[in-house]
């Protein structure tokens, strides 16, 4: 299948404000691009990139005082499956962990372990390792937490999200993986696209979305605590410790969101449904 996605943002600022963005498809998905990334800025103004140590495609720029339009649009191919659950994907003890995936175990910014571990052990302990242990710390996330757009703010930990039982995907999502690393299963967190394909439409604005990955097997797995189903489509675009190391956008000084929308949709060729010959 094909999926067209994309997005336009802008940002309003008072002085020339360096901005590091993340909005390119992560480098292990851009084989799957049928037409290319096409990020533009109006006004123009010079730009680099680079990648960061968690692999991640990062653009640097400075904003002028006013108004900055970014557009990007593009379409990728997609396997049109759900994604593949790590049914009888063996755990990992913590002694055989690659040195690179430790730091996905540690806690951090929004992933505060520590506040957390004591119930994790008396929750899941309980639950063979592996997929038992993970799906039930899935149930619990997805369980414990309303979704709410307008209660979503920036500063919500996981431990602010368990005990306010409100928030958005990125709510759900650092519980979901504090708990996991409470209980010595690596994850770590993504961000990217993820359309209402193969789901009835969701009646809220497109945005981008927040998930997991864990890794067991020797390999990471996509886990969504928000659906708490497997879904078709996932866009990667970064991944981190938390949200702070995926952040879409960070501006070093003030730069005031004023537009935001997503595109991600499947592209439906019509000419499949006419028989041959019926169409030029």
């Amino acid at each position: 299948m094909e999926i067209r996605a994309g997005f336009n943002l802008a940002f309003d600022c008072k002085a020339h404000t360096p901005l590091l963005l993340m909005v390119n498809v992560r480098p292990e998905r851009q084989t799957d691009l049928k037409h290319a990334e096409t990020i533009t800025f109006f006004p123009e103004l010079p730009s680099a990139t680079y990648l960061d140590s968690y692999g991640n495609v990062c653009t640097r720029l400075i904003a002028a005082p006013g108004r900055l339009s970014i557009w990007n649009r593009f379409s990728i191919a997609d396997s049109g499956e759900p994604d593949r659950l790590p049914l009888y994907d063996r755990q990992h003890p913590v002694a055989e962990l690659p040195n690179e995936v430790l730091i996905f175990l540690l806690g951090s910014r929004y992933c505060d372990t520590q506040k957390l571990n004591s119930l994790a052990w008396s929750l899941f302990s309980k639950f063979p390792e592996g997929w038992e242990r993970i799906q039930a710390i899935l149930q619990y996330s997805h369980q414990r937490i309303r979704f709410s757009y307008p209660d979503a703010r920036a500063d919500r930990t996981a431990w602010d999200a368990h005990e306010e039982r409100v928030g958005v995907c990125r709510d759900y999502t650092h519980l979901a993986i504090t708990l996991c690393r409470c209980m010595n299963i690596p994850a770590r967190y993504c961000t990217g696209y993820l359309g209402d394909i193969g789901v009835p439409k969701d009646s809220s604005p497109m945005d981008f979305s927040a998930w997991f990955e864990v890794y067991l097997g020797g390999k990471w797995h996509a886990l969504d605590a928000r659906h708490n189903q497997p879904r078709i489509g996932r866009i990667l675009m970064a991944v981190g410790r938390d949200a702070t190391d995926a952040a879409i956008s960070t501006a070093f000084g003030v730069a005031e969101l004023s537009e935001f929308s997503v595109i991600t949709e499947e592209v439906i060729d019509y000419r499949a449904e006419v028989p041959p010959g019926l169409w030029a």
